[in-house]
């Protein structure tokens, strides 16, 4: 028996405008409001709108035993609600048939537990009280952000009331285990583990159109084979990927939603063969053993590690001083400022400014709104120093408020004192009958 759990990721980041250094404590709009509805709009038509109506159908036809589970970063479902309601009904209609699970992840799909842990914490509730007001689901799932993971992490949400938490099965840490069993994360004992089938993953979500590509066409009896023969060495094929794989990632003519419709039919031939969620498959299967993970690993490029986000010094200059701002914007008390400051955690933005160019440049620069990632460092720069200069305005107006107020106190303690002082002078007279004009 093989259990197949469907995991998507959803995810768009408020994308910065090209931001000088003319516009530095000028304008205070950071974001590109007309490039951010472009994309909104282009990939709700091409990708989330027909998939949705495809998992709608798919899960009707099969009367419940097609399951899918989504994470959906806050930054996507904010723009869903500014730019395209559309999108976010058929997610609620999706919600509705009892075979759609919505994980947790960063609201702002940010690297926050890298650097602020309590931020981190304050983002991940953010997060979990959209899903629950939208979907009404209380997510026990968590996915860290670009499936970003280690032993520190685990723990941490464990201690956040989660019960299961995703990972990728990279190989330099299984070795010769499987990704097809689900695992105890050392340090958090209470969880579960469930980690990505990344070989099958891949090749529906970057192999699927590559003609190139020994074993293209893919098929979907061959596909459903390649799935079976997982039984003997697990129980579950976790494939994990953007959603943007179908329709935009791989468009429509590659023949990736006729792919898609038929899978679920060719997997479920096999009577013992079925799909779940990822609670689901966890609550279903019990762990085989333990691991241990102490570096941090992630499902991006062939390194599996940080160096997409943090591996060159213009990444790791802009998000140390990112948080250090940020512990000043929370200090300043602006919650404008601090929601625009939160924006800028997302991760994309660090993406933007990789400059591997070697097996991996292709795809940075795919995703890159920047013709270079300088332009990308520089932009996101220019925007930090406009907002520090925004928190000492705001530290300017609180003083200066503060300094108001303490003068019309004292004034006014002067004032109750000289009256104090009068009446006391004057016992005997009728204050109503005193002219205070006359010296």
């Amino acid at each position: 028996m093989v259990s197949v759990c469907f995991y998507f990721q959803v995810h768009q980041p408020f994308r910065l405008r090209k931001y000088s250094v003319f516009d530095i404590g000028n304008n205070s709009e950071y974001f590109d409001e007309y490039k951010n509805k472009e994309v909104i709009k282009k990939v709700a038509k091409k990708c989330y709108l027909p998939t949705n109506k495809l998992l709608l159908k798919l899960i009707r036809k099969h009367k419940g035993k097609f399951n899918v589970s989504f994470s959906l970063s806050g930054v996507v479902l904010e723009q869903f609600e500014m730019y395209a309601p559309e999108v976010l009904h058929s997610f609620k209609e999706l919600a509705r048939t009892g075979c759609v699970e919505f994980l947790n992840e960063t609201y702002y799909h940010s690297l926050s537990f890298l650097f602020d842990k309590e931020e981190f914490k304050e983002q991940v509730m953010l997060h979990k009280q959209k899903i629950k007001d939208l979907f009404g689901q209380e997510a026990k799932v968590f996915r860290n952000t670009e499936l970003i993971y280690n032993n520190e992490l685990a723990n941490f949400v464990q201690g956040l009331g989660y019960k299961i938490i995703l990972a990728e099965g990279a190989d330099h840490i299984l070795g010769w285990r499987s990704p097809n069993f689900i695992y105890i994360p050392k340090t958090a004992e209470n969880m579960r583990l469930m980690l990505k089938n990344y070989k099958l993953s891949d090749d529906i979500a970057f192999r699927f159109s590559n003609k190139g590509w020994i074993e293209y066409p893919l098929t979907v009896d061959k596909y459903a084979q390649w799935i079976s023969r997982a039984n003997g060495n697990g129980y579950v094929v976790n494939l994990f990927m953007d959603y943007e794989t179908f329709g935009e990632h791989q468009w429509e003519d590659t023949g990736i939603f006729e792919f898609l419709e038929h899978l679920p039919k060719e997997i479920l031939k096999h009577p013992d063969n079925n799909f779940v969620t990822v609670s689901e498959a966890a609550d279903r299967y019990d762990p085989v053993a333990e691991l241990d993970i102490h570096h941090f690993m992630s499902w991006a490029d062939i390194e599996r590690d940080l160096s997409a986000w943090l591996g060159n010094s213009l990444q790791n200059a802009a998000a140390n001083e990112l948080y250090r701002i940020g512990r000043l914007v929370k200090e300043a008390g602006n919650p404008k400022l601090l929601e625009k400051w939160r924006k800028l955690t997302t991760s994309d933005h660090f993406y933007y400014m990789c400059i591997k160019w070697f097996s991996d440049g292709d795809v940075h620069k795919y995703f890159n709104p920047y013709d270079t990632p300088y332009e990308g460092f520089i932009a996101f720069m220019n925007v930090l120093n406009d907002i520090v200069i925004r928190v000492r305005d705001i530290k300017k107006q609180k003083k200066a408020v503060a300094k108001q107020k303490q003068e019309a106190y004292t004034h006014q303690a002067d004032t109750s004192s000289f009256a104090h002082s009068f009446i006391s002078e004057h016992p005997s007279e009728n204050l109503l009958d005193i002219d205070f004009t006359k010296k």
